[in-house]
């Protein structure tokens, strides 16, 4: 009698962003998009956020400037966020298929753990209205709202600021 062996879930990896990863790390950007962000922005808002067209070069050289942590599950990427030197959260997205698993709330715990070791005394974001109840349980309060145009398009978000002590 042989018994099916309990499926293993693999531990998720925080790690820093490695050369190469760019276009991993735009899948993931676009799938969060499109994906969890599409419940609160109009399809043309998402096309104008996340265009499926884009500038690969333009792209990669963001990515490297800002110098993001990876989350990893069994080697594959499946979210990003970071952490600028001025306290400012830059990206944070987690891909669409790992949506509420985890994955963003390792992530935030990454980022507000290395704030503290830089004595850091606000983190800050302009976050989507999709994030916007994810960072406000993470301690972030609304400062400020705006209407932010890209590609010619209106997108909605606000600045959310965390008071770290």
């Amino acid at each position: 009698m042989t018994m099916n062996a309990p499926l293993q879930r693999h531990p998720l990896v925080i790690r820093p962003f490695r050369a190469g990863e760019e276009s991993a790390l735009h899948a993931i950007f676009y799938s969060a998009v499109h994906g969890i962000a599409a419940s609160r922005y109009r399809p043309e808002q998402l096309e104008a956020w996340a265009p499926a067209d884009y500038d690969a070069e333009q792209w990669a050289e963001r990515i490297r400037r800002i110098q993001p942590f990876v989350a990893e599950i069994d080697g594959q990427p499946v979210g990003y966020a970071d952490l600028q030197a001025t306290g400012y959260i830059d990206h944070f997205f987690v891909s669409a298929t790992h949506a509420r698993q985890g994955v963003g709330q390792s992530l935030m715990n990454h980022i507000l753990n290395l704030a503290a070791q830089r004595r850091m005394t606000r983190v800050q974001a302009h976050v989507s209205l999709s994030a916007e109840p994810f960072f406000a349980r993470n301690g972030f309060a609304v400062m400020a709202r705006q209407t932010v145009t890209v590609r010619g398009v209106p997108l909605d978000n606000a600045l959310m600021v965390r008071m770290q002590a």
